[in-house]
């Protein structure tokens, strides 16, 4: 497929699949390929969350400071970044099961160093290496969707994944602190390496190679760079990955200042936090389902636009009402809503209209989507901390940030969205 040639959006609609192999994938087996991919794409986030909780217990055995152990996230945060910006390149090389199945092994292996660390400093290294390995399931879990389908077909498909993907960070703590009731911070993380080393017998079993090898890259540095120089020039591409970082940002601002607010500032038991948490959630849930009929009716661009303004108009109103300081909780929790429902909207959109201009790369292309939104997202979570000033001024005027920004890369783009061809 040469560089800079698409097809229609009225092909894009109905648009044969790229290969052969997607008819197998219908039914029952369509099914089993939403729910294999899905909890592989959650391996990422649940081994960033998951182990929050036992964070103070985990400073205090190791005789960590604060800033150390919060050097064990960045450090898989670095590992899942710049190990898709490798790994996806090598995927679009050697094919996806490889990378997948070798990924998963050293995810459990690391893992397992991670439960052994007799260091804080070891832990950072090891937790670096299981990000890495992290990023291979990642980057071949998205480059398998876009192999396979293309147009509303992928954005259907991501509707799922983006289900779970966006769930996780969500629920992980929760699994944590469960967890952590039966067992220690080390524990937990054995708990993640048996969940690495059993995705391997699905995986192997019922994922087929997807790349087939005359679709295939060179393996050369050169043919590396040439596929990420593709990448950069197209500028609607470079958009979507932004976009797709600042929702996935969006997220992990109300990840990271939620908790504060609703204990410390409002004054809710754990309990209390755990079901105002889960039922502002239920918007984001309700719209990546609601999604693939939404995409096959409007379109992918469009469901979009509506999902980044309505996210956008959400943070506005919470940084309105938070300071004038009206509303107590119910002030903070509503206009959140709002956000996470938009955000539902946005998940599968944005990285299903970046792939599409990309097949040729899907790989590479994938590991600039993932990357873009676990680095950049990723760093909007210290950030929060950072800027407290014991309101929830600070994390809204973030999401402010971080959904206006996405708003006007898209405004500015979107009337070439609509009209430029695709992939």
């Amino acid at each position: 497929m040469s560089q800079g040639r698409t097809l229609p959006p009225t092909v894009l609609t109905d648009s044969p699949q790229p290969t052969d192999l997607a008819s197998r994938f219908v039914g029952r087996k369509y099914v089993q390929l939403v729910v294999l991919l899905g909890a592989l794409s959650a391996i990422g986030p649940m081994t960033i969350d998951t182990y929050l909780p036992a964070l103070p217990e985990l400073t205090a055995e190791l005789g960590a400071t604060d800033a150390q152990a919060q050097a064990t996230i960045t450090g898989l945060l670095v590992g899942l970044g710049f190990g898709q910006l490798i790994l996806g390149p090598v995927s679009d090389a050697v094919g996806r099961r490889k990378p997948l199945l070798i990924g998963l092994a050293v995810h459990a292996g690391t893992s397992l160093l991670c439960a052994l660390a007799p260091s804080v400093t070891m832990l950072i290294v090891t937790r670096t290496l299981q990000g890495f390995a992290g990023a291979a399931i990642a980057v071949v879990s998205m480059a398998i969707v876009r192999d396979l389908f293309r147009g509303i077909r992928a954005a259907q498909l991501l509707s799922r994944l983006m289900l779970v993907l966006g769930l996780a960070p969500l629920l992980a703590p929760s699994l944590g602190s469960a967890l952590l009731a039966l067992t220690s911070w080390r524990g937990i993380f054995v708990a993640i390496a048996l969940v690495a080393a059993l995705m391997m017998i699905p995986a192997f079993i019922a994922l087929p190679e997807t790349l087939p090898v005359d679709r295939r890259l060179s393996a050369s540095v050169r043919g590396t760079f040439g596929a990420y120089g593709s990448l950069f020039a197209d500028r609607l591409f470079i958009v979507m990955v932004l976009i797709a970082a600042m929702v996935f940002a969006t997220l992990f601002a109300y990840i990271a200042g939620s908790s504060f607010v609703l204990q410390d500032l409002y004054g809710m038991t754990p309990a209390q936090f755990g079901i105002a948490f889960s039922v502002n959630t239920i918007g984001m849930i309700v719209m990546t389902q609601v999604n693939p009929w939404l995409v096959r009716r409007y379109g992918p661009v469009n469901v979009l636009t509506v999902g980044v303004l309505l996210a956008a108009s959400g943070a506005l109103s919470l940084l309105v009402l938070m300071l004038l300081g009206a509303g107590g909780w119910f002030a903070f929790l509503a206009p959140l809503f709002f956000v996470l429902s938009g955000a539902g909207l946005s998940f599968p959109n944005a990285p299903a209209i970046a792939l599409n201009r990309h097949g040729e790369s899907a790989g590479t292309a994938a590991a600039m989507l993932g990357a873009a939104q676990f680095m950049l997202g990723g760093s909007v979570a210290p950030l929060v901390g950072v800027l407290d000033n014991g309101t929830p001024v600070p994390m809204a005027i973030i999401m402010v940030g971080t959904t206006g920004l996405a708003a006007i890369l898209l405004l500015t783009t979107r009337k070439r969205l609509l009209l430029d061809d695709y992939r």
